[in-house]
């Protein structure tokens, strides 16, 4: 399993994924899971994977091979939308391609993307790619997107994001999601990888990976939660009738 977030504000984008793959308790390793495609100036492309670390893999290998060829590839298409068709498009490639045998077996080769980024001449955007390869983009209502195992770190995003947050509130909004995630479920894990986009700069970000040892982030998951336990004890007193 795996946890990824995307959030689209009006100030840019931020994505924040982990890097933990598991095939079993016994079986545990790292893996990047945040990619970048990009033309300084002219373009930026971020994709997030979760699901199936082959079938994404393939995904994300077919994308790289296919930039300077002359088939439509991620530096050529014009816009955002041609991008997340083109990344489903391929996703159904290598399901086809891998499916023959392998799903009789009971193999899951299903994966998910998060697809986001800017393309010269139109506004940021965020789209998030279903299994089936059917896809919808975030609007300012729903600001964010989750794939992977989504439910512990949701309720922070829901009560605190909006479109108009500050690119700095959502990271730290979003890392307080993973911690909540982290902490409640194993197949969550670090490192962290992060990238944020200011919007209209098209500029590519090289991003940054957050350690288990990273001062900032330990010192935010602690805060938090000291945060909490006293907050419960600031809490009204339970009436005596919840009691009986």
């Amino acid at each position: 399993m795996t946890y990824c977030v995307g959030i689209s504000l009006e100030q840019g984008l931020v994505f924040v994924s982990d890097s933990r793959t598991n095939a079993g308790v016994d079986h545990i390793a790292t893996f990047r899971k945040l990619h970048v495609f990009g033309v300084p100036g002219e373009r930026i492309i971020v994709l997030q994977t979760a699901g199936n670390l082959a079938t994404s893999q393939s995904v994300i290998s077919l994308l790289q091979q296919r930039l300077n060829s002359e088939c439509i590839n991620l530096n050529s298409v014009a816009n955002l939308y041609q991008a997340t068709s083109l990344v489903s498009e391929t996703m159904r490639e290598v399901m086809a391609r891998d499916s023959n045998g392998v799903m009789m077996q009971g193999v899951d080769l299903s994966c998910s993307f998060i697809v986001g980024g800017q393309v010269s001449g139109e506004a940021p955007g965020l789209y998030n790619i279903y299994p089936q390869g059917n896809f919808i983009a975030a609007t300012e209502d729903t600001p964010y997107f989750q794939i992977g195992e989504s439910k512990y770190g949701k309720p922070i995003l829901d009560r605190s994001l909006d479109n108009g947050a500050s690119l700095e509130h959502a990271l730290l909004t979003a890392l307080i999601s993973f911690d909540s995630t982290i902490r409640s479920n194993l197949s969550v894990g670090m490192p962290l990888d992060v990238l944020v986009y200011n919007a209209n700069s098209l500029h590519v970000p090289s991003g940054f990976r957050v350690n288990e040892d990273d001062v900032y982030y330990q010192g935010i998951r602690q805060q938090w939660g000291d945060a909490l336990k006293q907050l419960l004890l600031e809490l009204p007193s339970t009436p005596e009738q919840y009691l009986l």
